[in-house]
């Protein structure tokens, strides 16, 4: 991390973007996981892809997990949990067939499972709203993130705010309800409770919750060093947070994010990059080249 000048890990440029980042830390490797953005005459194709660093300098070689498909357009893993023996992923579809700008209503949520990290199972739908809920009436919904606690599985995904529902086997749910947030959440342990990292408009939205349900602001949004990055102007977003248990020269937790060049609005499928930043407490961040 010491070789990094600044906080990019993947830069994005005029026909790439990288999005929606997520993290497994394993054996000394960081596999980074992400939405990537094809965006050459014919496109914008959108992939689930990866990537691995054992130094957040040198990388793998891209790797696309789904197929190229504008009406599935897999996309957006929001993390990746360990099931026995399985590893479990989560992501969206965002259906983009008829040229949309942005997944129109068929996008849905989805899992895959690997036992080794290399070879994945066919995705197949999360049905959040319950097994008798047909595709059709589920409604349009983005950005999982699973999360275990108490032996229970919690989903939380993008729909009328964050939405969320429960399962004892991520196979059965039961809908339980939503909170006013952003997009892309992430929710991990804090304190005697749970933090969630949301996107708003612009920034990570930081929430506090004693019981997965019942939430409330913990601080102003984060925008991290977004003033002095030109690469980030036009929005910083799509934050991902994961203890590091696997690279004892860095702080206690990793933040991985997404960063646009100009405002999604005008500049969607292209110049995206993914950056890291750090904290001991989650309350306080760094990143490389942050001055002292």
């Amino acid at each position: 991390m010491n070789a990094l000048t600044s906080p990019i890990l993947l830069r994005g440029d005029d026909v790439t973007a990288y999005r929606d980042p997520a993290a497994v830390l394993l054996s000394g490797v960081c596999y980074l996981y992400f939405t990537y953005v094809d965006n050459r005459p014919g496109g914008p194709w959108l992939y689930l892809a990866e990537r691995r660093t054992r130094d957040f300098v040198h990388w793998s070689d891209l790797r696309l997990l789904t197929p190229k498909n504008k009406a599935l357009n897999y996309s957006s893993p929001g993390s990746i949990v360990r099931d026995g023996a399985d590893w479990v992923i989560c992501f969206q579809t965002y259906c983009r067939e008829n040229g949309e700008k942005y997944g129109n209503a068929n996008s849905r949520l989805y899992t895959m499972r690997s036992r080794d990290l290399e070879r994945w199972s066919e995705p197949e739908l999360l049905r959040v709203k319950g097994d008798s809920v047909p595709f059709e009436s589920m409604g349009r919904m983005i950005d999982p993130f699973l999360l275990c606690a108490d032996g229970q599985w919690w989903c939380f995904f993008k729909q009328n705010g964050v939405s969320y529902a429960t399962s004892p086997d991520l196979r059965h749910w039961t809908f339980v309800g939503h909170t006013d947030a952003g997009e892309n959440s992430c929710v991990v342990p804090f304190g005697n409770g749970w933090r969630m990292f949301s996107s708003p408009e612009n920034g990570l939205r930081v929430m506090d919750s004693d019981d997965l349900v019942h939430w409330r602001t913990a601080m102003p949004n984060l925008t991290l060093g977004q003033r002095e990055w030109p690469w980030a102007a036009g929005r910083v977003t799509a934050g991902f947070v994961t203890e590091n248990t696997q690279f004892p020269d860095l702080p206690r937790y990793l933040l991985f994010f997404h960063a646009s060049r100009a405002p999604e609005s005008l500049e969607f499928d292209s110049n995206a990059s993914i950056g890291i930043a750090y904290s001991d407490d989650l309350n306080e961040w760094s990143w490389p080249g942050k001055a002292p």
